[in-house]
């Protein structure tokens, strides 16, 4: 018959015993490299056990023996105290010895869930010695760990006899079958004074194998978050470095901020020292990259480039600095910047400097706010072209196609959005300010294809990008709009809008100069110029929107047909049948589908769209039933009256091809569609209002399921003069992955380039993947259209859950 007591005050003493032995038991899991527990034995034994705490005993039969001094559980023992459960055939207190026993199928489960199994546990009231037998322990996060035996002494010293040590999660079907990887030890010994925890002849064993054996080593108790140390060293390949191998040191100066030191060696180039700082605060953090290499091969790199140096001036010494922040002002508020410096413009890139290998990197400084009904953000930006290109010819003439220098500084760029409240006139009113600064140390320029470049390199200008020195501008804009509905279901929507705006420009003699030259080279004609300091624009819009959602539906799928109307009304684009204002911030726009039924359709403020126009399309949205869904749009657009914005003067021909020069557009539209089989596809394009020639196409189509998925897309442009395009461009990208059995996979991508026939990306590779273990080999090509020239890289990375990873970036290897 069973038994359950409260235990009084006076057996207070029994209970408390018998609960921190719970606690003391799980505590021996604290040597798991990732264990869930931060606190030593004797914490976690006098953690709220305070003498009014209450433990509640379950038992068969539970016997004082006065004679010998024991307090005996036995049979079907359960004891619930503090939020933890111990459950064994017998708990048994000496108090003589002032020892507590639990033994038979000891099981216990800690107030986060861990599972602590063993035959015996054997301790001392005050912790400080003890045994357990056959222990074997299941966390939280899913890692394992068993012994054959465990001894405590002298209240800081543990030692597990022939223990085990895996993150993976034992087999189902076959518990007894090797998880992927699992570390032995004969010893293992935790020493909570130096907090350290150390292996004597271990064993790595993969896949049931033993890989390599250790005499000893020694880890970072788990109880110490952070620890100074060598981590997992790295590998990595490319043609033009060479085979490099990284070892990381990490230094834990503070819990609040450490450093990590890297040495990599590369076969090729030599030595990269590497350093990076991190600091965090209580409301954010921030780090400082250093770098440097004194490259030992530059002329390994192309000939004639930032890496390898102009002929003659090898480029030996290369290094950056790089800082990122941020920092929460408060809940809505954020500072914050990202900046790099280094000695040449694409020595980040190369070298893969972690945060600094975009090929366009933006150097900025921000302060942003985001409330409920509004917005802020102002930012100082540089940009900068990670380009080998250099800034000169052998010859010391000047390279055209170098980018870098022409980069702008903008100082600052400012946008704020503002919605009401509370409806005004029945509408929503918004309001958007905008503010630019721009400076540019050299004019940004393009000639059109075969102009000579010298003596007269502005003989024929094509564009200008930039200017050079600075421009201003300053706008701000409000617009009003209300839906009504009508009884028949028409819904119609009448929209106020103006726009003002001031610029104020500061041209050098070579920007007049490009300008002017442009204007009278133009391929349509001489355009005529306006280059003054300050420029005023205002725009009004009054603009009615009518859109009419028909319902088609059956038993098994319905279908939406939406006729959409709109037309916007609104004065000349001022300054738009002349060049002079430098357009920075709408240099490229994309008229599609998407954008048919946009009230502006620029990128930006720098242009505005005038005149009277008209947006006319059908959208399609249906659920053909059993998990088919299908959606569509189809349009034009008709300029009406005024200034044709888009067959405007442009300063870098934004509108040209667009497709809106014209007073009927070009047709636009898209199709797409979903099947419950995982098959998906979809097409947009772009027809000659007239012979409906393809003008832009893009075809998509993907299927995926649990075991294969493969996706491809086919993208067709054609030439652009104005925009340095002269030929079609057509690209057909591809990738595939599939899942040969549970954790390997196969997958695959590229590019193919038609119009000049090349497979300009390919990337190939395997993986395995589990729970607790992820390997991954790539290997991929990049190919130059216009040299033939071939870039490989090669790289691998093993990962071991609550390990560590080996090999090259796994964030950059999974994007291929």
């Amino acid at each position: 018959m069973g038994v359950a007591a409260h235990l009084d005050r006076k057996s207070a003493r029994l209970a408390r015993l018998m609960g921190a032995t719970a606690l003391s038991c799980i505590a021996y899991s604290t040597i798991l490299p990732e264990s869930a527990f931060s606190q030593s034995i004797a914490d976690m034994a006098s953690q709220g056990l305070s003498d009014d705490a209450q433990m509640l005993l379950e038992a068969d039969t539970l016997i004082y023996d006065n004679n010998d001094q024991t307090v005996t559980a036995t049979g079907g023992v359960r004891i619930d105290y503090g939020g933890n459960r111990l459950v064994a055939n017998q708990v048994s207190y000496d108090r003589a010895s002032r020892r507590v026993v639990a033994s038979g199928n000891v099981q216990i489960i800690d107030s986060q869930g861990t599972i602590v199994y063993s035959d015996t546990v054997d301790v001392t009231d005050d912790f400080g010695d003890g045994f357990v037998n056959a222990l074997r322990v299941e966390t939280v996060d899913k890692t394992y760990f068993a012994a054959e035996s465990g001894e405590r002494r002298g209240g800081f010293l543990t030692t597990f006899n022939n223990g085990v040590y895996t993150a993976c999660e034992p087999c189902e079907d076959k518990p007894d079958k090797a998880p992927p990887w699992r570390i032995k030890a004969k010893k293992i010994i935790w020493n909570s004074n130096t907090k350290t925890v150390r292996f004597e002849d271990s064993t790595f064993e993969f896949f049931g194998l033993p890989l390599g054996k250790v005499s000893s080593f020694e880890i970072a108790d788990p109880t110490v978050k952070r620890k100074s140390g060598f981590l997992i060293p790295g590998v990595t390949f490319s043609s033009d470095l060479g085979v490099g191998v990284s070892v990381p040191y990490y230094v834990a100066l503070s819990p609040t901020y450490d450093l990590t030191i890297t040495g990599t060696g590369y076969t090729e180039q030599g030595f990269l020292g590497e350093a990076e700082w991190r600091q965090r605060f209580n409301n954010g953090e921030y780090s400082v990259t250093f770098a440097a290499i004194n490259q030992a091969n530059p002329d390994n790199f192309d000939y004639n480039t930032v890496d390898s140096g102009p002929p003659g001036d090898p480029n030996e010494f290369r290094a950056m600095m790089g800082t990122t922040g941020r920092f929460a002002i408060n809940s809505r508020w954020d500072f914050g910047w990202n900046i790099l410096a280094q000695t040449d413009k694409d020595f980040s890139r190369t070298y893969d400097i972690d945060g600094y290998t975009d090929f366009v990197q933006r150097s900025e400084v921000y302060l942003t706010g985001l409330g409920d009904r509004n917005y802020f953000d102002l930012r100082g930006m540089k940009f900068n072209v990670q380009e080998e290109t250099l800034d000169t010819n052998p010859d010391g003439t000047e390279n055209f196609d170098a980018r870098n220098d022409e980069q702008p500084w903008v100082l600052p760029s400012f946008d704020y959005s503002y919605i009401a409240d509370q409806p005004v006139l029945g509408g929503e009113l918004s309001f958007d300010v905008n503010s630019r600064v721009i400076v540019r140390e050299k004019l940004d320029y393009t000639l059109f294809d075969g102009s000579p470049a010298l003596p007269d390199p502005l003989a024929e200008v094509e564009a200008v990008n930039g200017i050079k020195n600075n421009s201003a501008r300053l706008t701000a804009e409000g617009e009003w709009k209300r839906s009504f509905i009508s009884d028949g279901g028409l819904v119609m929507t009448p929209l106020l809008a103006f726009q003002a705006d001031a610029t104020h420009v500061d041209y050098s003699s070579a920007s007049v100069a490009a300008i002017n030259n442009m204007a009278a080279s133009h391929p349509g004609g001489g355009w005529f110029t306006d280059i003054r300091d300050a420029y005023q624009r205002f725009l009004a819009t009054a603009g009615l929107e009518l859109r009419f959602p028909l319902l088609f539906a059956s038993e098994s799928s319905s279908h939406v047909l939406e006729p959409m109307a709109q037309v916007f009304a609104r004065n000349d684009e001022p300054y738009a049948d002349r060049l002079g204002i430098p357009n920075e911030d709408s240099q490229s726009f994309v008229f599609d589908a998407t954008s048919l039924f946009e009230r502006d359709k620029f990128a930006g403020y720098d242009r505005i769209e005038g005149g009277t126009r008209a947006n006319l399309g059908f959208r399609y949205s249906g659920n053909l039933g059993n998990g088919w869904m299908a959606n569509g749009l189809v349009g034009q657009s008709y300029h009406l009256s005024g200034e044709n914005s888009f067959a405007s003067p442009d300063l870098v021909n934004a509108g040209a091809y667009s497709g809106l020069e014209t007073d009927t557009s070009d047709f636009v539209g898209l199709v797409g569609f979903s099947a419950p089989n995982g098959f998906s596809a979809s097409a947009s394009a772009r027809l000659d209002e007239n012979s409906l020639e393809i003008r832009r196409s893009e075809v998509k189509a993907a299927y995926a399921t649990d075991a294969f998925t493969v996706s491809t897309k086919y993208a067709f442009i054609q030439a652009q003069e104005l925009y340095g395009f002269d030929e079609d461009r057509r690209e057909l990208s591809f990738g595939v992955s599939t899942r040969l059995q549970e954790s390997w996979r196969l997958f695959g991508s590229g590019t193919y380039d038609f119009e000049n026939t090349i497979m300009a990306k390919s990337s190939f590779g395997f993986a395995y993947d589990d729970d607790c273990f992820t390997y991954l080999m790539t290997y991929s090509q990049d190919r130059d259209v216009d040299t033939r020239e071939t870039s490989t890289t090669i790289g691998f990375n093993v990962s071991f859950r609550t390990l560590g990873e080996f090999g090259s970036a796994s964030d950059r290897l999974s994007d291929l």
